[in-house]
């Protein structure tokens, strides 16, 4: 199994100046330390105008600064804000590939197409028709990472010319794909795109045993066509994430910022928001109350959430997801008002006594997955239809702007 942390950059009210440049370098320190301590991606968001729920509207920048304090953990956009009205499809593989080069091929790539009316709003995008305009999208940034040059596209949602895409990514066809997933409906898109699914939903062993099943039998079958020039076939679990030795002070450290995450989510969908004015860390904590020790008297012999507790909480929580088939977990740690010492304190206590073991098994579990999805994903790659590169005699001549005739007469 392997191990990732995930960032949405929250920063709750009320603000102090100072406060959104601390939030961003505690989170690089955090993912240099994750990188040090063996951990093997670190995830970025992408969201826009979401105050106090993230504040990582850039996460190419975010991810390029970690990429060059780290040297092992591999980068991913968890999301990438892929519907041309956010970025154009172009500058997203320009981006993807420029970063792979700087991370000497340490990229990953997840698709995502934003759920908020203030995100989809704010851009005019349909919000029925935004994931059709993400996969169109998502498929073209893969060819153009590719194809040399790129033939051009005519869409519905977006056109571009023949052009050539510069540079090049390290990594070949280009950079693994995922996409962002929140129920079973989203893991079968996932998974009839032969792309990896970053299940961003907070589910038990036994529903992440449902979607495991709902996924590979997908990308076993032939509804499987590849989105991309490869498949993905990967399942990333999210957690919540605090550990202690001590039960009690795991759930004092991170339950309330974990809890905070899904109400201010919940928050955002329903409910009307002023933008700069709001007060979802106040709202929260009037409609929580003061009850961090009725949790911890709840959580009796166990934790009250999968993911805070001990060493051995954990370790019988990760051993459940491993068991219902998936491949990685993403901890999120960086939620709410968590602080920063405590996290580095859990990445830390995670590292030296949990995860060698999961650590251990991963290469020959990895292998024995890769031979028996090896036909299918075979089978899946002869059923896309690729685009066709272009042939020399083929290739567009761009005109020249200025005429041939008004240049020889401004260098006489």
């Amino acid at each position: 199994m392997r191990f990732g942390v995930f960032y949405e950059l929250q920063l709750p009210k009320p603000w102090a100046p100072g406060d959104e440049r601390r939030l961003f370098h505690e989170a690089l320190d955090q993912v240099e330390l994750a990188d040090r301590l063996g951990y093997d991606y670190a995830w970025e968001v992408e969201h826009h105008f979401l105050d106090e729920y993230s504040h990582s509207s850039a996460p190419e920048v975010f991810l390029a600064a970690a990429a060059s304090r780290t040297k092992a953990i591999r980068l991913g956009h968890g999301i990438r804000q892929v519907i041309p009205n956010y970025n154009h499809p172009a500058r997203t593989a320009e981006g993807l590939a420029t970063l792979d080069i700087v991370s000497d091929g340490r990229v990953d790539f997840g698709i995502g197409e934003g759920a908020t009316r203030l995100e989809l709003g704010g851009f005019h995008i349909p919000a029925k028709e935004k994931r059709a305009m993400a996969i169109e999208a998502g498929e073209q940034i893969a060819n153009m990472m590719v194809l040399d040059p790129y033939p051009g596209f005519e869409g519905k949602y977006f056109t571009m010319p023949c052009r050539n895409v510069l540079p090049k990514p390290v990594q070949k066809p280009h950079p693994p794909i995922w996409m962002a997933c929140t129920n079973r409906d989203t893991i079968k898109v996932a998974a009839s795109l032969g792309v990896g699914a970053l299940a961003f939903a907070f589910v038990n062993p036994e529903e992440a045993r449902a979607w495991s099943d709902i996924y590979y039998g997908i990308i076993k079958s032939e509804a499987c066509v590849p989105l991309g020039h490869t498949v993905n076939a990967n399942l990333a679990m999210v957690s919540s994430f605090s550990i202690h030795h001590d039960r009690a002070e795991a759930i004092r450290r991170g339950h309330e910022g974990f809890e905070f995450f899904g109400y201010a989510l919940n928050a955002l969908v329903a409910r009307d928001t002023v933008p700069g004015r709001t007060n979802m860390w106040g709202d929260y904590l009037k409609a929580r109350g003061n009850r961090t020790e009725e949790i911890i008297a709840a959580a009796g012999s166990g934790p009250q959430a999968a993911g805070i507790g001990t060493p051995d909480d954990m370790r019988a929580h990760l051993r459940a997801f491993q068991a219902a088939g998936v491949d990685q977990v993403i901890f999120m740690q960086q939620a709410g008002k968590n602080r920063h010492d405590h996290i580095c304190a859990s990445l830390e206590l995670f590292a030296r006594e949990v995860m060698p073991e999961f650590k251990k098994e991963a290469a020959a579990r990895e292998e024995r997955k890769a031979r028996e999805l090896a036909p299918f994903i075979e089978a899946a790659l002869k059923r896309k239809q690729w685009m066709k590169p272009l042939a020399d005699h083929e290739i567009p001549v761009v005109k020249a702007s200025v005429a041939k005739a008004q240049v020889n007469q401004s260098t006489s």
